[in-house]
């Protein structure tokens, strides 16, 4: 079956959401809701970002009360129209600032956690270090301080999932390409296991299929993998900034998870985690 790579319809979960509360969004989370509405998205997790470094764009961009209060009231607002909303976050996770993000997590519940590696401040991944950063490395070597930052946040054991696992493919275009590295699958393995020894779930992020990668982050065979290694917990999201990016190529991200042999999403609500079912007609993908 070809994909339709557009805004899903009809799906239980969108557990990556980004509202005006993030910097690089401008959506009020009443617009998402609306249209979650008209999609038949069931349930959406509002997960906004922190960061820890002051050099990041947000690093104290709003409050934790701020953005608790907008979800919440949200909730009870759009509850009687069949749409349920939860509290999360995307917390960008480094060594680093590791003590920071525990102490966060200490003072304040999220309903669902989100944790990712981005460009960090200082890192070889910004746009204007890539070029020297390659000369003469080795794949294994270019990717490898992404990765174990990965596998740091994992091991962690701090998250409900990680988020965009491999988004360094789109840091390093185009320079390096998705095809490579999926010619070199060893150099994903070492994070992987780190996700399902701590069980942590995996987040299956589509919105690498908007993205010049053309592929979700991480592509199917990644997934199949951490099925493989024994990766029992997965999430769906879109990673939406724009109201046209909600739910959108989602169904791809369910086909794939389908085909991995995967038959449930796992989410957390604020208690412990529940299992979500991958709609029957993904199962026939």
């Amino acid at each position: 079956m070809t994909a339709t790579l557009d805004q899903a319809r009809d799906l239980p979960l969108d557990a990556h959401v980004h509202t005006d509360l993030s910097p690089d969004s401008l959506v009020p989370i009443d617009v998402y809701a609306a249209l979650a509405v008209e999609l038949g998205i069931a349930e959406l997790a509002i997960t906004d970002h922190v960061d820890f470094d002051p050099r990041d764009p947000a690093f104290e961009y709003t409050s934790f009360e701020e953005r608790e209060r907008s979800v919440r009231q949200a909730a009870e607002r759009w509850a009687d129209r069949g749409l349920a909303i939860r509290f999360g976050a995307e917390l960008t996770y480094n060594t680093s600032w590791d003590a920071d993000l525990r102490d966060h997590l200490a003072r304040y519940r999220y309903d669902f956690t989100i944790g990712s590696v981005h460009d960090w401040p200082g890192s070889p991944y910004v746009r204007s270090r890539i070029p020297r950063w390659i000369e003469g490395r080795g794949l294994d070597e270019i990717v490898g301080p992404y990765f174990e930052q990965v596998a740091a946040a994992a091991r962690t054991g701090l998250f409900d999932t990680i988020g965009h696992f491999d988004v360094v493919k789109r840091y390093l275009q185009p320079y390096v390409m998705p095809a490579q590295l999926a010619a070199q699958p060893d150099i994903y393995e070492a994070a992987l296991r780190a996700i399902v020894e701590s069980g942590t779930g995996l987040e299956i992020n589509t919105s690498g299929l908007r993205h010049s990668v053309g592929e979700t982050y991480p592509p199917a065979a990644v997934v199949e993998r951490f099925r493989e290694l024994g990766g029992v917990r997965v999430t769906a999201g879109s990673d939406a900034h724009r109201s046209d990016w909600l739910a959108w190529g989602l169904a791809e991200g369910y086909r794939i998870l389908a085909r991995a042999e995967f038959s449930d999403l796992t989410f957390r609500r604020g208690g412990a985690p529940v299992a979500i079912p991958l709609p029957e007609r993904f199962a026939l993908a």
